[in-house]
């Protein structure tokens, strides 16, 4: 037999595989730095670059610089010119990078922007600012790692870095009651802070981390007003850091629209998971913090209020007396939240196949009604067949209250819902109080029937939520988040109360069979000291690892 059509082949397949590698995309990694006044090499984030293909036969791609400086872009072979968007400012000069380059297939190329390559002028910007005035660029790099996010147990904010022994000024709103609070640093560093202050007056909180964390960042400096000197006035521009991404700030302005002696209102409008961000005057001193609002308290023109950072003078001090002496909160690490969003297409399968028994993941306890929730339930309670019947509000909106408990409890989440509306790839385990009836009212229902009256029942919380615990095994699993969902009993009456469920958020790979036992203890308000613990039956812990199957492969 010929070898003939063999060589062929073969010579053909080899020809494919030389022009695949060819064509294979390069990675071009990208730093951009700048020398400050005291010779420091700073990153500059959220630089915008254009990165255009020579000769140019599409429209400039757009990358933009993460807080480290960096950007990773994956390019098909050629020659590329890299050119900024517009320029940096930056201590009174304007710094603009026009390079070009080869990316070569299926290798990383690196791009190293500096002062030594930039095209460099004195800044026309520069040249109107007030004296100790600061262009916005430069803002945000003096200032980004000062700003941190904030997770209290029923909201999350934002806070700044006010002194190197690790004391944080936030909202009081955003604390709320809680003692101890999670401070997040990067996507990948977060801290227990301790509440030292909580002013509900004066809306400010003072929190305090373990200063080695914060070692290498700058305390904002504080625009107290001075005898004379006002630290703002109306029509003034002002900046406030939005902190949405971890490691991608972004620095909002707009100007002041009312001066009070307590309150400051502006029409700039961060993220609403930044309040209790600074706000910066010009010159970069922190002026007032944001604050938590309701909607139904917001103006025609959009106005956001701020407390003075005044209301805090006194706390800071009272707290810089405090600490002497005392031992510092822990400075280890926290769980963080797994990288990467869960694969959609991985959703939408489980739930196709899943279509006709979406169940619930139930555990039995005594005091509460326990479900474990993966990102296939909650994809799927959003997307079953069944999604639009039932009460709907006038907007449209499914009525909660005519829910059933167990579709209740994967769609609403009360204060948490923004979170979990995400779709984060993580475990939630959600603890909701059991409702019951008194014995005289059970009894004087009875009693009625027997008249012929049918009385509704009249039930009650059996007792709060606490707090919960893990194991896989012996080893306890510490969680992401010991969130709580906060619900209100006779709202807008003078005995309104707040009755709090557990939603304790998790590492995907916390449990699995190979714990051998998985167990969680309840804790409630009636005995806070006295668990109930109990086993999460084998069938569900293999039913959740298999959820998270396709996480764990990335989709795969």
């Amino acid at each position: 037999m010929s070898l003939r059509p063999a060589l062929v082949a073969a010579a053909f397949l080899s020809s494919l595989a030389l022009a695949a590698a060819v064509q294979a995309p390069g990675v071009l990694r990208i730093k951009v730095t700048i020398v400050d006044a005291d010779h420091r090499a700073r990153p500059v984030p959220r630089h915008a670059l254009l990165i255009s293909i020579n000769p140019s036969d599409e429209a400039p791609r757009r990358t933009v610089t993460a807080a480290d400086g960096t950007a990773e872009v994956r390019l098909r072979p050629g020659n590329y010119t890299v050119e900024s968007d517009q320029p940096l400012v930056f201590q009174g000069k304007a710094y603009q990078w026009r390079q070009t380059l080869d990316v070569a297939a299926g290798r990383d190329t690196t791009l190293e922007l500096t002062a030594a390559n930039a095209e460099t002028e004195v800044s026309s910007l520069a040249s109107t600012m007030a004296a100790g005035e600061t262009a916005p660029s430069e803002l945000l790099m003096q200032w980004q790692d000062s700003v941190v996010a904030i997770w209290s147990p029923t909201a999350r904010g934002a806070g700044v870095l006010v002194d190197s022994r690790g004391l944080i000024v936030t909202n009081q709103r955003l604390v709320g009651t809680a003692t101890s609070v999670e401070v997040q640093l990067t996507s990948k560093r977060k801290v227990a802070a301790r509440v030292l202050a909580a002013d509900q007056a004066r809306d400010i909180a003072l929190l305090w981390i373990d200063p080695a964390v914060v070692s290498s960042i700058k305390p904002a400096t504080l625009g107290y007003s001075q005898p004379g000197a006002p630290a703002v006035t109306e029509g003034q521009e002002v900046f406030a850091f939005d902190t949405a991404g971890f490691d991608q700030k972004n620095l909002a302005s707009g100007n002041v629209t009312r001066v009070d002696t307590k309150i400051i209102a502006a029409d700039v409008r961060p993220d609403s998971d930044s309040s209790g961000t600074p706000l910066l005057s010009a010159t970069g001193a922190v002026i007032a913090i944001t604050t938590l609002e309701e909607a139904t308290s917001r103006s025609s023109n959009d106005t956001h209020r701020a407390v003075r950072i005044d209301e805090a003078r006194t706390l800071i001090g009272d707290a810089e007396k405090g600490i002497l002496g005392a031992p510092p909160p822990p400075g280890t690490l926290l769980p963080v939240e797994p990288p990467g969003p869960f694969p959609q297409t991985a959703l939408e399968d489980a739930v196709k196949r899943r279509s006709t028994s979406m169940s619930t993941y139930q555990v039995l306890a005594a005091d509460f009604d326990v479900i474990i929730v993966t990102p296939v339930q909650i994809y799927g309670a959003r997307h079953r067949p069944d999604r639009t019947t039932g009460a709907t509000t006038p907007g449209g909106r499914q009525d909660v209250g005519d829910m059933p408990n167990s579709r209740r409890a994967l769609e609403d989440f009360g204060n948490w819902s923004d979170y979990v509306a995400d779709n984060p790839p993580v475990l939630m385990i959600r603890a909701t109080p059991k409702l019951v009836e008194g014995f005289w009212t059970t009894v004087g229902r009875a009693a009625a029937s027997t008249q012929g009256v049918a009385l509704p029942a009249f039930k009650h919380v059996k007792t709060g939520f606490s707090g919960m615990r893990l194991y896989c095994g012996d080893a306890e699993v510490v969680p992401i988040h010991p969130f709580k969902i906060e619900r209100r009993q006779n709202e807008g009456s003078a005995e309104s109360n707040a009755v709090y469920e557990g939603l304790y958020v998790f590492d995907p790979g916390a449990v699995g069979p190979t714990c051998g036992t998985v167990r969680l203890t309840l804790f409630s308000e009636k005995a806070p000291d006295k668990g109930d613990p109990r086993v999460i039956d084998a069938k569900i812990v293999q039913q959740i690892w298999d959820d998270f199957a396709p996480y764990r492969s990335g989709g795969k």
